[in-house]
């Protein structure tokens, strides 16, 4: 193997990581290996984690460099990074909670890399603090593809037994097979409250205790906005559940501006339908103004560097479909980001529109490089390593996946 084995990170069900040094380049990796059965082969989990990480490379997604297979274990060759969210929060927040700039652009990332993985047909489906890397650089990575599916495919239901449950969407907690891409955009709205806040915004114990806890925050919905969820999921089974009024957002984040109250309010709509998709949320004027981070921004825009790194496939011309609520069950996949990138000239007005919009994008990458060099200068330069703090406190590598949850 051209890599040399350093010390253990973390160890699960199935599957063992270490920290790793490339004998070419010296480049420090992460090993995750995987223990093959005799009888029952390779774990499903790690095919459909290799699958899909082949196809999706992203500055914002993990990477993957490299599978090796051998007759008793897989190893799966990742690019290592420090820490993970949760443990970035614990360390540098004030009481988990993280400054207005590093949320901003902790936040633009994640939705980064989200967008990036709808655009390709790929529902991650368990997105959390844990599963999401922090770098030197202070680069946000999505880890821990171990639960996500490929939504083009023709199946006619997906599992509801996924996303760990604090940042669940309240229609899977209903039961809905039929989900698609805005049950990430929900995770992503929950891990924003909780940079914020330094808290998670709902903490059930199960299901039902996970529904009241969003319906006391976000509202009860209508009689007939339940009956248009059980419509367009058939699966569900309504319950009477007692009538909670809408918190004011503000109130439960006193901390946030109001542009980002905005922004976590069109993410977490109970009606799957209604929710922003990641696409269009990094349009959000929080990301562009610089009244969406009342306390420490003091430079504009155009003073700003530009961002030290390009994101793939710009965000240009017509946002992809967000919502495919029934997966289709035959026919081929749709191709959203093919036909996105492959528009021919548009008129003057329409021109005229883009170039605003990528003004737009251009200000908030500028904005979020501003982020990466503030926390930086915090933290004198680095992030302090340490490497077992990054998986957890559990006996596995959490952001990279592991068999037991």
């Amino acid at each position: 193997m051209n890599y040399i084995q350093l010390e253990k990170l973390g160890e699960g069900t199935y599957a063992t990581v270490f920290k790793g040094r490339s004998r070419t380049t010296n480049e420090i990796v992460a090993l995750k290996e995987i223990h093959l059965d005799a009888e029952e082969g390779t774990p499903s989990t790690a095919i459909r984690e290799i699958s899909l990480m082949k196809e999706l490379k992203h500055v914002n997604i993990v990477r993957l460099h490299d599978v090796i297979h051998t007759e008793t274990k897989l190893v799966l060759i990742f690019e290592f990074c420090e820490q993970d969210l949760k443990k970035y929060m614990d360390q540098h927040g004030e009481r988990g909670a993280l400054d207005a700039v590093t949320v901003r652009s902790f936040m633009y990332q994640l939705l980064k890399g989200t967008a990036f993985c709808h655009e390709n047909q790929v529902l991650h489906r368990d997105l959390k603090p844990q599963n999401l890397l922090i770098n030197r650089k202070l680069e946000l990575k999505i880890g821990d593809f171990g639960l996500a599916r490929a939504f083009g495919v023709p199946v006619n239901t997906f599992s509801n037994e996924v996303v760990t449950l604090w940042y669940r969407a309240p229609d899977v907690l209903l039961g809905s097979r039929t989900y698609s891409t805005s049950i990430d955009v929900w995770s992503c709205g929950c891990i924003f409250a909780e940079m914020i806040s330094g808290t998670p915004l709902f903490r059930g114990r199960d299901n039902q205790d996970q529904l009241l806890h969003i319906m006391r925050i976000i509202g009860t919905p209508s009689d007939a906005e339940f009956q248009k969820i059980a419509r367009d999921s058939p699966e569900i089974q309504l319950k009477t559940y007692p009538r909670y009024p809408p918190m004011p957002l503000q109130q439960v984040l006193p901390k946030a501006s109001p542009l980002a109250i905005d922004l976590l309010e069109k993410l977490l709509k109970f009606d799957p339908q209604e929710r922003l998709s990641a696409h269009d949320a990094l349009s959000h004027p929080y990301f562009s103004s610089t009244a969406a981070a009342p306390f420490g921004i003091n430079s504009s825009p155009g003073s700003m560097p530009p961002p030290s790194y390009n994101y793939p496939h710009p965000h240009t011309g017509h946002p992809p479909p967000q919502h495919q609520q029934h997966v289709p069950q035959q026919g081929h996949p749709q191709q959203y980001s093919r036909t996105m990138y492959n528009q021919q000239h548009p008129p003057a007005p329409q021109h005229a529109q883009a170039q605003a919009h990528a003004h737009v994008q251009a200000q908030a990458q500028a904005q979020a490089q501003a982020a990466h060099a503030q926390v930086q200068a915090q933290t004198h330069g680095a992030i302090p390593i340490d490497p077992r703090a990054m998986y957890g406190t559990q006996q596995y590598g959490a952001a990279y996946g592991h068999g037991g949850r």
